[in-house]
């Protein structure tokens, strides 16, 4: 071969790399076995803000924060002598640093090539800021809506054993009244000392039943903090949560979302935790069995300034006598559950102005309901 085709080929050549660099997608930095930076790619220039003239020549251990800077050159060396592969083929993820100092979580995967005696590594870099972002986004979420709905719970027990307690606390009310009476009947020099105890014991026991209401009062104002939402943002995030597992256990979903039903008037974590429930019973039934596994998310308009949502299922469906009680404190179709989260459902919804009810069509599965208020209306009156 000629020198000038020789001159020719490694032209084409470069062209070739030149248009690989300027089009991938990834970051990409090709370095020596010296650890010097040979070229990078126009995506790699944009991620760590160096220019290509810059850049090269000068080792790779730039584009990295202590301690990484300082220990990158022993990892070749210690590769050059053994063969060990410890990253070479193995994508991981590890942290970069931009010119400005900045440092960002990215995944790597480093390739190998080799001409004649010489090695050359070729570096992939995908930048994890926005999914390590989303992530972190979803760890707050879920923090935010576990301990809300722990809380809900909490309130939905007090409030239910305050009624059971109450009830118990009047009979004895009751009975040590006319126990009282009783003894303003009778003589001796005990029965004073007796009324009084009794009268003591009576007034202890309206103060027990007092305290029971004012806490049922308390559980039942349920303050929150209403403001005007994106419901279909409200169920993206829910979903978010709600839907882990859904695809391993063969379970389509699908999401329809009237654009009409868009802005309601919601306390955001208390809605989400509504629909984290509704959506998690449904995938719990469906996981269980059945040829069909579908779940179906949708959205309406509804009557008098009211935004319709339903979750739907194609699991075994619910009794009738089940379905009459579901929404009862302790009342549950699970092994293992407690009774309390379509419960806390209701005392939500219901907080919210809304409604929730359950039906089970007659070719199988059960559809949810419920209802919020559209803040379009409450919007103009402000506007107003």
């Amino acid at each position: 071969m000629s020198d000038t085709s020789i001159a020719l080929a490694l032209e084409a050549a470069e062209a070739r790399l030149r248009s690989i660099l300027q089009t991938v997608p990834d970051a990409m930095i090709i370095i020596d076995e010296r650890g010097r930076i040979e070229s990078l790619s126009t995506t790699a220039e944009r991620l760590f803000g160096y220019d290509a003239d810059e850049a090269c020549g000068r080792n790779v251990s730039l584009l990295m924060p202590s301690p990484y800077r300082e220990q990158h050159d022993a990892y070749i060396e210690r590769y050059l002598k053994t063969g060990e592969r410890r990253i070479i083929g193995i994508g991981r993820i590890v942290v970069g640093q931009r010119k400005d100092g900045t440092t960002f979580p990215m995944h790597l995967t480093v390739g190998e090539l080799r001409t004649g005696e010489r090695h050359h590594f070729t570096g992939f870099i995908r930048d994890l800021t926005d999914q390590q972002l989303t992530e972190d986004r979803l760890k707050e979420l879920q923090s935010e809506v576990t301990h809300m709905s722990r809380f809900t719970a909490l309130g939905e027990m007090a409030s239910t054993l305050a009624h059971e307690i109450n009830q118990p606390l009047t009979a004895i009310s009751n009975y040590l009244r006319g126990s009282r009476r009783l003894l303003e009947r009778m003589e001796g020099e005990n029965v004073e000392m007796l009324r009084d105890a009794v009268s003591k014991a009576a007034d202890q026991a309206l103060r027990a039943g007092q305290i029971i209401r004012r806490l049922r009062e308390f559980v039942a104002r349920g303050e929150s903090e209403r403001r005007i939402e994106s419901l279909p943002k409200l169920i993206e995030d829910a979903s978010t949560l709600a839907l882990v597992g859904a695809r391993e256990h063969g379970i389509a979903v699908t999401f329809r979302l009237d654009p009409a039903a868009d802005l309601v008037l919601a306390d955001r974590i208390q809605i989400q935790q509504v629909l984290v429930n509704l959506m998690r019973n449904a995938i719990d039934v469906m996981s269980e069995g059945g040829a069909v596994r579908r779940l179906d998310i949708a959205t309406a308009t509804g009557l008098e300034d009211q935004v319709e949502v339903t979750v739907a299922d194609t699991g075994s469906g619910l009794a009738p006598e089940v379905a009459r009680q579901l929404f009862q404190p302790f009342v549950t179709t699970k092994r293992k559950g407690m009774g309390l989260g379509l419960s806390i459902c209701r005392t939500i919804v219901e907080a919210h102005g809304g409604k929730i009810w359950v039906n089970s069509p007659p070719e199988g599965g059960t559809i949810f309901h419920f209802t919020l208020r559209a803040a379009a209306h409450d919007r103009e009156n402000e506007d107003g």
